[in-house]
């Protein structure tokens, strides 16, 4: 966690730099960490190299202009500074199994032949909570895409009231992940968020006693935000017996959510467990609120 902080600022300098050439001497500028040194770190926590998260990104952002304009194939590619469509095309169909040209036909096809109502459309394993849930809406987005073909979106529609929130959550079983450490992290886009948004976890006990919780409202996400990194890491004790997570947006906005991974870690990884523990004391006092 102690590094995830130069991993975002460098993530939201690559998104906003995917349509030019990057080198690895801007990313050390960027990072200001040594080549090897933050490379390895960035690796280790995304799980993929500054070089193969540049190139997925770039293809990703490419998917969604196929589907939804009418550019030329080879402006994409140049756009994205692939050096020929010929190299766009390899890395293209490797990372989606098609062509671009074939990939834009049949996936095309495949949206307008769907019903698409995104009020209706199921996501599978998720669903909406909150305090005012039928203010908001949850569905799958295929143009705003942080790798794939799709991501989950969370939005306001008659949203009022600054306090009233939502979440697109999921829940499972916590026997794999007992006395385990345990990072959940994901991608996240947010736009014209008014209060805040954020990834969030929760491990409760069999009698739902609340013993893990963290929602980011200590670091919040606010405002018009591209796609980055972020992580909850919380201890999963011997009596767990839920585990509860997913995306939170309270007031208006709208957040993306997109590969989300959970990973056991060690011990000197902390937690961000956000204690709500009563102090208690050792007898009564301050009985006429004088003190």
């Amino acid at each position: 966690m102690k590094y995830e902080w130069v991993i975002q600022k460098t993530i939201e300098w690559i998104e906003s730099h995917l349509h030019e050439q990057i080198s690895a001497n801007d990313i050390d500028e960027v990072s200001g960490f040594s080549k090897y040194h933050f490379h390895r770190v960035f690796q280790t926590s995304v799980g993929m190299s500054v070089s193969e998260y540049i190139r997925m990104r770039r293809l990703a952002n490419a998917a969604s202009i196929l589907l939804n304009t009418d550019e030329r194939i080879i402006d994409i590619a140049f756009y994205y500074q692939f050096e020929s469509q010929e190299s766009f095309t390899r890395a293209f169909k490797k990372l989606y199994g098609m062509p671009p040209g074939q990939y834009r036909k049949v996936m095309g096809t495949m949206r307008k032949n769907k019903e698409e109502s995104k009020m209706e459309e199921k996501i599978k394993g998720w669903f909406i909570s909150g305090s005012h849930p039928y203010n908001y809406e949850i569905g799958i987005d295929k143009k705003n895409v942080h790798q794939g073909k799709t991501s989950g979106y969370l939005k306001s529609k008659t949203v009022q009231a600054p306090d009233e929130f939502a979440t697109m959550m999921q829940q499972f079983k916590a026997n794999e992940f007992r006395n385990k450490r345990v990072k959940l992290s994901g991608f996240v886009k947010t736009e014209n968020v008014k209060q805040f948004s954020g990834l969030w976890m929760r491990v409760d006990s069999a009698s739902e006693d609340s013993l893990q919780f963290d929602n980011m409202s200590d670091r919040p996400i606010s405002g018009t935000n591209s796609w980055n990194r972020y992580s909850i890491v919380l201890d999963v004790p011997e009596n767990s017996a839920i585990i509860s997570f997913g995306i939170l947006l309270t007031g208006k906005g709208e957040v993306w959510l997109d590969g989300l991974s959970f990973e056991v870690v060690d011990n000197d990884t902390p937690t961000t467990h956000i204690g709500f523990d009563n102090h208690l004391l050792e007898e009564p006092t301050n009985l006429s609120f004088e003190e």
